[in-house]
């Protein structure tokens, strides 16, 4: 049997649905499971063992089309549910098995606050009952991230400031408003006074040099711009504890099953995309009782309010308080 899985966005979703891979190929007896994603993902993909074929959307969705045409599919799991996978799954003409994304319970909950969501329901429960069909349950190992033995780095030959037992900040995220005030990253670098490697990709090179700056904590050192994703997982992996926004290292951190602080600006957990790992784990840190939150299941470049209460407001001494809980030795 030949599957298709079509996810074309983004680094957090496309590590979201490593359980559907892995359930599938070790459920479905001489599966070939097929993964189709934007190029830039495609590496990530590759180095996962559950995919025998990557294909990668550049810029033409015809020549894409085209090549999955040829391959002569038996199934296709539609783990995006956008206009994109409807074209490809109208001009492919095979059986489809498509997740409910619950776009319009989300929408009641951003625009009017009436939460119609189901309680405790992960995108990954949804992303594998797609999967049910073909008889696939849930194996309960959680989320998988693959990283090529290349990318294994020494940290503590790269920051020497740091050593081997650090704490990883995750200062970054793709909208303003999941993101902390650089200035509050500041004040939790300096009520930790403990190692410290901030990490993000090259838009945030110039918040990183500034956090850095202005901090009293002299064993913080930034990596963003400085890695690639793969490095900045395995800087993750190895990290004592990972404080993260509501992006995609938060998801890779949760493949590895790593102590967590969350911090949650506009979205909220409720949204079905909080870690899939252990509640014990994790912290979620968040503006409580906020009449215009969630505002957006995603994210904006700007508060719509202006005031930004969503993130301003977030109390660094809970923050401190909840690592300080994960760092000290049981």
């Amino acid at each position: 049997m030949k599957i298709l899985i079509l996810r074309f966005s983004s680094i957090g979703d496309i590590v979201l649905t490593s359980p559907v891979l892995r359930c599938v190929k070790e459920q479905v007896p001489d599966v070939r499971i097929h993964y189709a994603t934007k190029k830039s993902y495609a590496g990530i993909v590759a180095s996962n063992p559950y995919v025998d074929k990557v294909h990668a959307l550049d810029k033409d969705i015809k020549e894409l089309i085209v090549e999955l045409s040829r391959e002569n599919f038996d199934l296709i799991i539609d783990l995006h549910n956008n206009v994109r996978t409807q074209i490809i799954k109208f001009r492919l003409r095979i059986k489809s098995k498509t997740v409910n994304k619950l776009n319009f319970e989300k929408w009641l909950l951003t625009q009017f606050k009436i939460d119609k969501l189901p309680k405790y329901n992960h995108i990954v429960d949804r992303y594998l009952y797609t999967a049910k069909t073909l008889g696939v349950k849930n194996d309960s190992k959680g989320l998988d991230f693959f990283i090529p033995k290349k990318d294994e780095i020494k940290v503590s030959e790269m920051f020497l400031e740091v050593g081997d037992n650090y704490i990883a900040i995750a200062i970054g995220a793709k909208f303003f408003t999941k993101r902390l005030p650089y200035t509050k990253i500041i004040e939790i670098c300096n009520k930790l006074n403990q190692p410290i490697i901030l990490l993000g990709g090259l838009e945030d090179l110039a918040r990183g040099e500034e956090i850095v700056r202005h901090t009293t904590n002299q064993q913080v050192v930034t990596a963003c711009g400085k890695l690639n994703l793969n490095q900045s997982a395995w800087v993750v992996k190895q990290a004592q504890l990972l404080i993260t926004h509501d992006t995609g290292l938060m998801h890779i951190g949760a493949a590895f099953n790593k102590n967590m602080i969350t911090i949650w600006g506009n979205t909220v957990p409720e949204l079905g995309m909080y870690p899939y790992m252990d509640k014990e784990n994790y912290k979620i840190i968040q503006v409580e009782d906020l009449s215009c939150k969630p505002c957006s299941k995603i994210g904006y470049k700007e508060c719509p309010k202006k005031h930004f209460k969503c993130m301003n407001d977030i109390n660094t001494d809970e923050i401190v308080k909840q690592a300080n809980y994960y760092l000290i030795p049981a």
